[in-house]
């Protein structure tokens, strides 16, 4: 890869269409979780900050031109924004890699490209969008129009910052919305340029402001109770989306939350294991397992158990963990000395359940500049006991289990024991069987044979615990706008 200086950053507020620092001067920072080096000094949002965001999201939706320019002219800009997206695009691959501790191909070849069609897709398709048309005889006519709802609070996670920023902000921008966006506190580099990034494809100041903080008694709190936040889009840990719900309850925002998952991931012994188990690794272990829609619970075929143990674990085994920057890296490090305690703390919890390991449980072999990273290798377990705390619990790192299974029925059963609903993934040559499966498993996107294949118009979202509302499409637009009614007498 192109080398990037990597030199001691400092993170601002973008508000009003500049950069500036902290009203009460108060920073922290930030570390590169493959080295525990300090990469950034982040300027943390006061209540005073969040206000001048808000009320400059404001301003610029009730007097600015964006909600009265014409849609094709606003999705003109927003397109814009997408073509400087990747004319950065090794900047920003950088950034992730360097403050996520992801392997910067992933990066630079998948999410950073995603990130700009996330914008693409919704400026095309907003200029695609049309009303409803209801005669009523030959005496009234009814039509609708989708008008923008405000000023929007998006709220999004440390594990995709850049590209699930840009999901929430493509809908957003192109309904004619203004935004406060708050990224995660760990990971708030790429997202601060999404500023100047506006400014340049031509958005005008205000429409897009972005500050950096903390959740309670700090900028997200501050932005979810704020009187001049119409709507919230949340993405991330499922105790947090509760509180955010309760803030926003006096002022009746309205709230679109994607929230966490324990995906069942069934191989049936009829599955084509050659397919089945490299995209298992994937849904295991990509970005080290810190994927909301990660396939942790492997669902197995008892008459299949031992022959897909041996191939599951080989391939896991042949991961190459080390750093980041690395082009042959396969997996880096957990986000931060915080997760990795608590990822770590699962592997005392599943001797304590007689889990089986099969493979890994300890930091792996590194090299000298990342031997202090927050590193585990991929690590499997077996156990037959699916209400196990591994088996029920989200740990969002790289430990997965085994769940081994007799029939269809204890697969579904298995499969629907969770709190959680976000997806689920299914491995059969059995057409019949996929259908009954899929229809029977209770989450929001089930993929059969394949995993992580998204269009784009498609709804996304969970069940149970796993999330409030849809993403995607028409859904999306639906968040971020208000449906009118004109109702027009003809007599």
């Amino acid at each position: 890869m192109k080398n990037v200086e990597t030199d001691l950053r400092e993170v601002q507020l973008y508000i009003d269409g500049k950069y500036v620092k902290s009203s009460s001067h108060s920073t922290f920072d930030v570390k590169n979780p493959a080295t525990q080096e300090v990469i950034a000094h982040v300027h943390e949002a006061s209540y005073e900050d969040v206000d001048q965001a808000c009320r400059a999201a404001r301003r610029a939706f009730e007097d600015g031109p964006w909600r009265t320019m014409t849609v094709k002219e606003r999705c003109n800009k927003i397109r814009r924004m997408a073509e400087i997206i990747l004319e950065r695009k090794e900047e920003l691959a950088h950034l992730e890699a360097l403050d996520v501790g992801k392997p910067y191909p992933v990066a630079l070849e998948a999410e950073i490209p995603r990130a700009a069609n996330n914008l693409k897709f919704f400026a095309d398709f907003m200029e695609k969008q049309g009303g409803e048309v209801y005669p009523m005889e030959e005496d009234y006519l009814n039509y609708t129009r989708y008008e923008p709802v405000g000023v929007a609070a998006l709220i999004t996670p440390w594990n995709l910052p850049f590209m699930l920023t840009t999901w929430k902000l493509g809908p957003c921008l192109a309904a004619g919305n203004t935004v406060v966006i708050k990224p995660a506190e760990i990971t708030p580099l790429s997202v601060s340029l999404l500023g100047e990034m506006a400014k340049e494809a031509g958005i005008p100041d205000g429409v897009v402001n972005v500050v950096q903080g903390f959740g309670p008694d700090s900028a997200g709190e501050f932005m979810t109770t704020h009187p001049e936040v119409d709507l919230v889009s949340f993405t991330g840990e499922t105790t947090t989306g509760k509180a955010i719900m309760k803030n926003g309850a006096d002022t009746l925002k309205k709230v679109s939350f994607e929230l966490g998952g324990k995906a069942a991931n069934i191989i049936f012994d009829d599955a084509d294991l050659d397919k089945a188990i490299p995209e298992s690794i994937r849904a295991a272990f990509l970005n080290s397992g810190q994927v909301c829609l990660a396939g942790s619970r492997i669902l197995v075929q008892r008459s299949i158990l031992d022959e897909f143990i041996e191939r599951f674990k080989q391939a896991a085994s042949e991961l190459n963990v080390g750093d980041p920057q690395n082009a042959n890296t396969n997996m880096g490090p957990v986000v931060s000395e915080a997760h990795y305690r608590k990822v770590t703390s699962y592997l005392d919890i599943a001797k304590q359940e007689n889990a089986t390991l099969v493979y890994g449980g300890k930091r792996p072999s590194l090299d000298e500049h990342i031997k202090d990273g927050y590193y585990l290798e991929p690590t499997i377990y077996l156990h037959e006991d699916p209400d196990a705390r591994i088996c029920q619990e989200e740990i969002f790192g790289p430990i997965v289990t085994i769940i081994p299974f007799d029939t269809e029925e204890e697969a579904l059963a298995i499969a629907n024991n969770t709190d959680y609903g976000l997806n689920g993934v299914i491995w059969t040559e059995n057409l019949k069987r996929a259908h009954r499966v899929s229809h029977h498993v209770r989450a929001g996107t089930i993929w059969v044979n394949c995993w992580f294949v998204r269009d784009l118009r498609a709804p996304f979202g969970g069940f149970n615990k796993s999330g409030v509302g849809r993403e995607g499409g028409a859904h999306s637009l639906e968040f971020f706008t208000e449906a009118k009614t004109v109702c027009i007498a003809l007599k």
